[in-house]
């Protein structure tokens, strides 16, 4: 899976020159928390809607409403924007954006194509992915379940869930107590608790949890 296949799009864009009050009306109406800043085709930064936040006057100011409309007029985007900018290409992995932003702590990415802005991807995006994989909205046998690493293992498991006539939902391998472990998560439709319990009971080292669940 690319990053092409799953990006939010169209690209809801704000230009440098844009008062930060009306950033905030339109983050508020499009329901976005970051948009790409774009000059004349260009992308030259990044805000999002805690840069417009720590821009506005508190709410606790002295001010009054017209002294600040006024001060809100004159902050624009490309006052609290981020300049350098972290982006990614189209056609990259959905796994190395994810990696991308969770070890710089980055909530969305502009995606790019030839220099344009194309798309964003955001941490929704791979939430939104996330819940497929895990087969989260339809219903079956959910299982942990620790076994060893090492080869046929996996063959094993899903020899015996087909063996009783179940199927995948979805499987996913995560690490283990240590290097000789990996711990499996996954979910069966088609077989009851208690038959998908007894099929991998002494394939895995542990069953850690095995319920019916969830859509």
């Amino acid at each position: 899976m690319l990053i092409g296949e799953r990006m939010s799009r169209p690209v809801i864009s704000v230009t440098p020159d844009m008062p930060v009050h009306d950033a905030r009306n339109l983050f508020k109406q499009e329901n976005i928390r970051r948009a790409p800043v774009v000059n004349k085709g260009k992308m030259i930064g990044i805000v999002s809607d805690q840069d417009l936040i720590n821009a506005s006057p508190s709410l606790a100011t002295s001010l009054s409403i017209w002294e600040l409309n006024y001060l809100l007029s004159k902050i624009k985007v490309e006052d609290v924007m981020t300049k350098d900018v972290t982006t990614i290409d189209e056609d990259t992995p959905i796994e190395q954006a994810a990696r991308l932003m969770a070890d710089n702590k980055i909530g969305g990415l502009p995606v790019m194509r030839d220099g344009k802005v194309v798309g964003m991807i955001t941490e929704t995006d791979l939430f939104k992915i996330f819940l497929e994989l895990m087969g989260a909205r339809e219903m079956g046998i959910r299982v942990t379940a620790l076994v060893e690493d090492k080869p046929g293992v996996l063959l094993k498991i899903t020899q015996a869930i087909s063996d009783i006539g179940g199927s995948f939902i979805s499987f996913g391998q995560f690490t283990g107590e240590d290097i000789s472990t990996k711990l499996l998560t996954f979910k069966v439709a088609g077989a009851e608790k208690e038959v998908v319990k007894k099929a991998i009971w002494d394939i895995a080292k542990e069953v850690w949890d095995i319920r019916e669940c969830c859509n």
